[in-house]
């Protein structure tokens, strides 16, 4: 299975094979980032991404072909992300995957990039269904629960701000640069994480979202105060805001935790966590502690496989081709697609 992923700044594509037992290999999974190109705006910019895509994609695809010693016309099918994502970017792949189905007579199967977040787990893991999945990135934060191939029920998003854009913004508001998540862990590993209580919005409530807008104006408010900031509170700022978040994220994640064992008592309690913000140490730690502490399985694929790749759309597709789905070529992307279709409110987070 060849699978195209363009839904943001990342160029990617990779070769996977599926057999008939559901075992994975990957055989190639090449990413180009476009950190560059974006560096100078503080984020990413959606008209520079998608001409990215358009310039660099065609090599990228060749360039998985050598990597997994694998012609094109050897695939069983193209799959591609087709939503949800930066629209531009998302078209760029979209029409590449039809145009190869269409040329080399391929099935072409489009792919929801939320989906191969979630099915990620099995790639690396094999892990079987059901599990609850924890996606934080820097389009979506929200909490799903993973009963199979196309059969997802959002428990909790955000009602705001995702958490890669919380970061994001905070570290741009401390002049930290971007990709904000890995600037203010940085900077946060010599700062005083008790120093400054930020606000920890809706986590007196029961329901299992999320909302970072709040704590992101109390991290302007408080930087504002101390103006002309010193290395020592901008390191200070950063490592509470980093307390905090990881604070939320154990409480949340324990609260959805005790809701999956009272709807699957005879399951074991799996924990997947995917998305780029999963890379950051403090909320690592403080999801394997709660782990721990309730007895369930935390699964974390390799960073290289949370963040955005080829890989997981080609895993996505093969799952799905392995029960006989695919797609016309007259699929339209989609900028929102929620995975759970009984949910179709549109919120903050995109979907």
């Amino acid at each position: 299975m060849l699978g195209i992923e363009t839904s943001c700044d990342e160029t990617a594509a990779a070769i996977v094979v599926r057999d008939e037992f559901g075992n994975s290999t990957i055989l190639s999974n090449v990413v180009r980032s476009q950190l560059d190109e974006h560096a100078a705006f503080g984020g990413v910019v959606p008209e520079l991404a998608a001409r990215a895509h358009v310039t660099y994609l065609d090599h990228i695809i060749a360039q998985a072909c050598r990597e997994a010693n694998v012609k094109l016309g050897d695939v069983d099918a193209i799959a591609a992300t087709a939503g949800p994502g930066l629209v531009g970017g998302v078209l760029v792949g979209l029409t590449t995957a039809k145009a190869l189905a269409a040329a080399l007579d391929k099935p072409l199967i489009a792919v929801n990039h939320l989906e191969a977040h979630a099915l990620t787990a099995r790639l690396t893991n094999n892990v079987p269904f059901p599990y609850l999945m924890l996606l934080v990135s820097g389009g979506h934060s929200q909490f799903v629960l993973v009963r199979g191939v196309g059969d997802y029920e959002r428990w909790g998003t955000t009602i705001d701000d995702a958490l890669g854009e919380a970061f994001d913004k905070v570290a741009k508001l401390l002049s930290l640069g971007h990709p904000g998540g890995p600037a203010v862990e940085a900077i946060a590993k010599s700062g005083d994480k008790l120093r400054f209580k930020f606000p920890k919005p809706l986590l007196r409530e029961q329901r299992l979202d999320f909302s970072f807008s709040g704590l992101k104006t109390a991290v302007r408010l408080q930087a504002e105060a101390l103006a002309p900031l010193s290395n020592q509170d901008v390191a200070d700022i950063a490592a509470s805001f980093q307390h905090t978040v990881a604070t939320i994220i154990e409480v949340r994640s324990r609260q959805a935790l005790e809701r999956f064992r009272a709807e699957f008592p005879n399951e074991p309690m799996r924990l997947v966590v995917a998305g780029g913000v999963a890379a950051n140490r403090s909320i690592a730690a403080a999801l394997d502690g709660l782990c721990r502490a309730v007895g369930a399985d935390l699964i974390v694929p390799p960073i290289a496989l949370c963040t955005d790749n080829g890989a997981m759309v080609a895993w996505a597709g093969a799952e799905r081709f392995a029960l006989g789905g695919h797609d016309g070529l007259d699929f339209v992307a989609r900028p929102r697609w929620p995975l759970d279709l009984d949910d179709m409110k549109v919120t903050a987070d995109g979907i």
